[in-house]
């Protein structure tokens, strides 16, 4: 851990405050990173640990809570049982799809402040992306058969409700080393998901959707920048389609909303707020929490993620970006804002099967700097398996400490 000296102190102001709220990614974080999204696994103690801390645990994830490639069905394959994580409230609290699907603990689910419209476009995008995926993967490998570009459209193409995705892993195996055609398949992809954006600007949906691309370099002219790949880190593996104003710093907002809420009978937001409610900036977001949510209602707020990026260019200056940076960065400024010492929790996931930059060789370069505004207060170097267990750990504790109040 980058911070070992700290450590006990750090965890002793977690299991110590009144209020607490863990905002925690799923992939890579408690879900090792696989090449194969369908194979995706979940440790069933850590399922029960997150039951113990109730409603001071949320989830907040890019991938989806329902469908056949939700997180429900991995939770359900853990427990080999479809009733008991419904009956014993098993299933993972919190927002997915980058802020719009958010359910409870029994597994109902709920969607706000999307039209009719949107969500027809968005159930004819997997079919639009399997039609040009065959004709990518033709032009990128010439000699592949029917048979391999068929297997390989089930493995990239993740017909998601909410956020129809192309995961470029499957393909970038065909690659072997070749690092210029795993550049040729981000790129490709790429323009690829372009078109779809503009087929749904013909559509008159011009202000509905945009790319999110992971991990990613940031931002340039309000597009997510890809990370090409490099000997030592395979870079950006998935774009997805996601409906405008779903980010996971609007997430946080639409979090807090709930946690408030709960804690005092009323959401300082409202009860119909959503993601498209949310403030634009990132400075707006900070003054509308500070306007609505008293210092007495804001908890700790514990924030866990695995994707930030950050890469020097050769003007000297860095790129930085990731799709965890954003709700991390709002954890902190929340915690700046309202003089509580919100904690920055950073998982290595490079030990997965998906090539990342690894903070193993002790400088963190691929991921941040010391230039860096956002900075971790804790890292997990040991992965998914050591987080997990300090988790159970916490949930544990958590448990204890809450039973004597």
């Amino acid at each position: 851990m980058r911070q070992e000296t700290n450590f006990l102190n750090f965890q002793k102001e977690i299991l110590n405050a009144k209020n607490i709220l863990i905002i925690q990614d799923i992939d890579g974080v408690c879900i090792p990173l696989v090449k194969d999204p369908m194979t995706r696994k979940l440790d069933k103690n850590y399922i029960y640990a997150a039951k113990l801390l109730n409603d001071e645990f949320f989830v907040l994830t890019c991938g989806e809570h329902e469908g056949f490639r939700g997180v429900n069905r991995i939770i359900e394959r853990s427990l080999n049982s479809k009733i008991e994580p419904h009956e014993k409230h098993l299933y993972l609290r919190g927002l997915a799809a980058c802020g719009v699907e958010f359910q409870e603990s029994e597994g109902k689910t709920s969607f706000e402040g999307i039209s009719k419209k949107e969500l027809k476009f968005l159930s004819e995008v997997p079919e639009l992306m399997r039609i040009k995926f065959r004709k990518i993967s033709k032009n990128l490998f010439p000699n592949i058969s029917e048979k391999n570009i068929y297997l390989n459209e089930k493995k990239s193409i993740c017909d998601t409700k909410f956020s129809p995705t192309i995961n470029f892993n499957s393909l970038f195996d065909l690659a072997l080393d070749d690092l210029n055609k795993k550049r040729s398949i981000q790129l490709s992809f790429e323009k690829m998901m372009n078109e779809i954006l503009n087929e749904a600007e013909s559509q008159g949906l011009k202000e509905s959707f945009f790319l999110h691309i992971s991990p990613n370099l940031g931002l340039k002219n309000h597009q997510e920048i890809i990370k090409l790949s490099t000997i030592s880190d395979i870079g950006s593996t998935d774009i997805q389609l996601l409906l405008k104003g779903a980010q996971k710093d609007s997430g946080v907002l639409c979090l807090l909303n709930k946690f408030v809420g709960k804690r005092t009978g009323k959401m300082p937001f409202g009860n119909q707020f959503n993601f498209r409610d949310c403030p634009k900036s990132m400075k707006e977001k900070i003054l509308f929490c500070k306007k609505f949510i008293r210092k007495e209602d804001m908890p700790l707020i514990i924030g866990v993620g695995d994707t930030v990026t950050s890469q020097k260019m050769t003007n000297g200056r860095y790129s930085r970006g990731g799709s965890d940076r954003s709700f991390l960065e709002i954890i902190q400024l929340l915690g700046e804002n309202y003089n509580i010492d919100n904690k920055i929790i950073f998982v290595d996931s490079s030990s997965g099967e998906v090539c990342r930059p690894s903070t193993n060789t002790d400088n963190f370069d691929g991921i941040t700097d010391e230039k860096d505004k956002l900075k971790f207060d804790t890292v997990f170097k040991g992965g998914t398996s050591e987080y997990i267990e300090w988790f159970i750990n916490i949930a544990q504790k958590r448990f204890e400490f809450r039973r004597k109040l």
